[in-house]
């Protein structure tokens, strides 16, 4: 990466990174991988523990902020810890009190295991609040109204978020399709796609190759792309319309979907409201009761 004058503020940081992301080494991108999906671990914590979580040496956190034009990585840190800091009110407290009371616990039984999963989705909802753009969700829901037909799109651990969507819309009337990976039909019923349609696409690190093709092929046919990933930097942005960003965090083998799931009903609430006519008390019409 060649040296350049360093960024102010953490919003022209991350515009610098992705403006400069794909000239970068793979050691440099896993590292601005990190950084946009992590930046409250990185105001919080030492450039050791970071790097330990990343797979990377610190040194290379410290070259990597030089490279962009900073002293050090303290330099870098700083425009972190002055994003967390007026995130939310309150908001960088509540992540303090939770990484102390989850450090300092003693307890291994199952049901601290569940107490810890809940309490760290809590701060991952907060975080989406916090980090979510009003607009966006404003243009997704309009985009979810127009469309003739909606595509959704997710594999492996995407998939239980499309389903969802595929299960509330379905019961809002509207026209989906699922592009399920079962068969190997998924990237052939994607070419029925014609401007007018919108694609819902979810996709997580480490991005099926599939879903990316899927995307890009899409936006070429004139589809509104709608994109739930991990970070601004996922190979889905390139092609997406809207992309909403909801980090993950590594705290357990299987991630958790919590964010990204309340996203979706977001998504359909907001559809539903304007379906009905009623955006103070949106109703989702449900066939399980009678």
């Amino acid at each position: 990466m060649e040296k350049t004058v360093a960024p102010a503020d953490y919003e022209n940081l991350i515009r610098v990174i992705h403006e400069r992301y794909d000239s970068m080494s793979k050691g440099y991108q896993a590292i601005a991988l990190f950084l946009t999906q992590n930046p409250n671990d990185v105001a919080m914590q030492s450039v050791n523990a970071i790097a330990e979580r990343c797979g990377v040496h610190a040194s290379n956190f410290v070259r990597f902020a030089q490279a962009l034009g900073y002293s050090g990585f303290k330099d870098l840190q700083e425009l972190f810890q002055k994003r967390l800091s007026t995130a939310a009110p309150g908001f960088e407290a509540r992540v303090k009190a939770l990484e102390s009371e989850l450090g300092a616990r003693k307890d291994r039984s199952e049901f601290a295991l569940l107490r810890d999963l809940v309490v760290r989705d809590v701060a991952s909802l907060e975080g989406l609040l916090a980090d979510i753009d009003p607009d966006g969700l404003g243009k997704a829901a309009d985009h979810l109204e127009k469309a003739d037909v909606v595509y959704l799109l997710g594999q492996l651990r995407s998939a239980p978020v499309v389903e969802l969507l595929r299960y509330i819309l379905t019961m809002l009337g509207k026209r989906c399709v699922l592009l399920d990976a079962s068969g190997g039909l998924a990237t052939h019923m994607a070419r029925a796609m014609r401007t007018g349609d919108l694609l819902i696409a979810v996709s997580f690190r480490f991005y099926a190759t599939e879903v990316v093709n899927i995307v890009e092929e899409a936006a070429s046919r004139g589809a509104v792309v709608i994109a739930i990933s991990d970070s601004t930097l996922s190979p889905l942005a390139k092609s997406a319309e809207l992309l909403f960003a909801v980090p993950e965090h590594e705290y357990t083998f299987s991630r958790s979907l919590a964010a990204p799931m309340c996203l979706a009903q977001a998504l359909t609430l907001a559809l539903a409201a304007r379906l009905q006519g009623d955006a103070k008390n949106p109703r989702i019409p449900t066939v399980t009761g009678q």
